[in-house]
């Protein structure tokens, strides 16, 4: 079956809407998808101040399920982190200011006709930065058109990028630092990397892993006020797509530059992450993997996630899950399967849909963008 444009056009809207996409109203006229007074061609959900979720966003959509609802299930394939990932719009053009709390005020007892000292609560402000991944694609236009389905070439390239995005957000969502990286914000592991010393140290948990062998597992408590994801004040939510249609790609304005016509697509992403409580998330450093897979001296899976659960202070502040790679948690699998005292501890539920894996009512999510080639941290 050939795909038309239109087609082609609303099934990449639906796409990108799974990455919490905001289309403006200009391209939504462009496509036919809104009347030019104004009015709905299709469902369209519309992105408020709220906290949202991607499967959120999907649902608003097509409540019923559908093309959005399968595309998200499609990307959560290489990066569940997103299902879970909380958003609210920044208060900054480049980011988010917030206040954290230092210290509490102080509480006296008192007898009658005996007066109290006055006290106050501490705060400092801290401000969390946005980074702009980007993107651009250029298909020369012959070869798409050689295809015999110029959209359908295109749609798969649009794809490709889509899924690389979503990669480059997860990576530094774990990894990102601004303090070493021009233009990157500062994701989790820079904030947990040190388990001695730091103020949050007893958050990160050691499982006696050596060399640059190792890789973590997350507890993360998503919320507004423990740990969430942000976009500049005035921007759109979530992953942008421009089709700039046919164009002319030039090497150089002169005379003696080169000149070919191309499709092309821009990508654009404006995020970063916002900590408001270190307590809400817990780290299990140094999981040595070739230990795991050899399964000699393997550390203790289970027993460190337990350890971690009891390092959040409470779990009613929002939503957690687990985040591991898939060589740890195949090892954790095994660990439940061979060790009868945990029987029933690792077991699977229906989380949106699907059916996920869970330790003691907490979702286990897999996630590629976390390394087994970390450092040993101390």
């Amino acid at each position: 079956m050939r795909l038309t444009r239109n087609t082609v056009s609303q099934f990449l809207i639906a796409c990108l809407a799974t990455l919490m996409l905001v289309v403006t109203v200009s391209t939504l006229q462009a496509l036919g998808l809104l009347t030019p007074d104004g009015h709905t061609a299709m469902a369209v959900g519309i992105l408020g101040t709220g906290v949202l979720t991607i499967v959120d966003w999907a649902k608003r959509l097509e409540p019923d399920g559908g093309v959005t609802t399968d595309i998200v299930e499609m990307l959560s394939v290489t990066n569940e982190i997103l299902i879970d990932m909380l958003w609210l719009q920044g208060n900054l053009a480049t980011g988010h200011r917030t206040t954290l709390r230092t210290a509490l005020p102080t509480v006296y007892v008192r007898l009658l006709n005996q007066g109290v000292t006055p006290s106050k609560s501490t705060t400092v402000q801290v401000d969390e930065a946005t980074a702009k991944f980007e993107a651009w694609s250029e298909v020369d236009k012959a070869l798409a058109d050689m295809e015999g389905d110029t959209n359908a070439f295109r749609f798969s390239e649009a794809l490709a990028f889509i899924e690389a995005m979503n990669q480059s957000m997860s990576t530094s969502l774990f990894y990102g630092n601004g303090s070493t990286t021009i233009g990157a914000f500062t994701g989790l592991s820079p904030r947990y990397a040190a388990i001695s010393g730091a103020t949050n140290k007893q958050n990160v948990l050691n499982a006696q892993g050596a060399a640059s062998v190792n890789s973590s597992i997350w507890l993360i408590l998503w919320g507004r006020n423990t740990f969430h994801g942000i976009f500049p004040r005035g921007t759109q939510a979530g992953l942008q797509h421009h089709d700039h249609g046919e164009e002319t790609a030039e090497t150089s304005a002169t005379l003696g530059g080169t000149r070919l016509r191309v499709y092309r697509d821009q990508f654009v992403w404006d995020a970063g992450v916002c900590l408001r409580d270190w307590r809400y998330c817990v780290r299990i450093a140094n999981i040595d993997t070739t230990n795991l897979i050899a399964e000699s001296q393997a550390a203790n899976i289970i027993k460190y996630m337990i350890k971690a659960i009891h390092k959040i202070p409470s779990f009613g502040l929002g939503r957690a899950s687990f985040y591991m790679n898939r060589t740890v948690f195949e090892m954790l699998d095994i660990q439940r399967f061979e060790a009868v005292q945990t029987g029933g501890q690792l077991h699977y539920s229906e989380v949106d849909g699907v059916m996920t894996p869970m330790f003691r009512g907490i979702p286990i999510r897999r996630s590629d963008a976390l390394l087994n080639t970390e450092a040993t941290i101390s």
